[in-house]
């Protein structure tokens, strides 16, 4: 890899890392401990958030295809850098327009059974901060 664009693929990419982990493992499990907060608050506030950081992660994926298709990087980035945008775009695509059905239903008081899809997700969550971290490890490995 070479240049400013292969460090600019290193920053987005520690940059998402980071919000991912700050926000879906940090943020989402703490605000349903707080006092007062219900799961209708929860809710409410968990899909403004992720709303924000989904938003704020499809522009960081575009930087980052932009960097690493600049930077003219080895074969281990190109994959890794698809991989967590195709991760990315499941979710947005097909996962959160499930869980967001789904909240909309219970937002209207209407009471459900624990949803798998939230499982899912997290297991798209978890796979995108491995793909991010071994993506950041090797972009800085082969940017050095």
């Amino acid at each position: 890899m070479n240049g400013i664009a292969a460090a600019v693929a290193v920053a987005v990419t520690f940059v998402w890392l980071g919000m991912v982990l700050a926000i879906s493992f940090l943020e989402a499990p703490l605000k349903f401990r707080a006092p007062g907060v219900t799961i209708p608050l929860g809710l409410g506030i968990g899909r403004l958030v992720f709303r924000a950081l989904n938003a704020v992660e499809a522009v960081l994926a575009v930087a980052l295809v932009t960097a690493v298709a600049l930077a003219a990087p080895p074969l281990p980035v190109i994959v890794l850098t698809a991989l967590g945008a195709l991760l990315l775009a499941v979710q947005l695509t097909a996962i959160r327009p499930v869980l967001n059905r789904r909240s909309d239903r219970v937002l209207a008081g209407e009471p459900l059974p624990r949803s798998r899809a939230h499982l899912v997700y997290i297991a798209f969550e978890t796979a995108k901060v491995g793909t991010l971290l071994a993506l950041g490890i090797t972009a800085l490995a082969y940017g050095s």
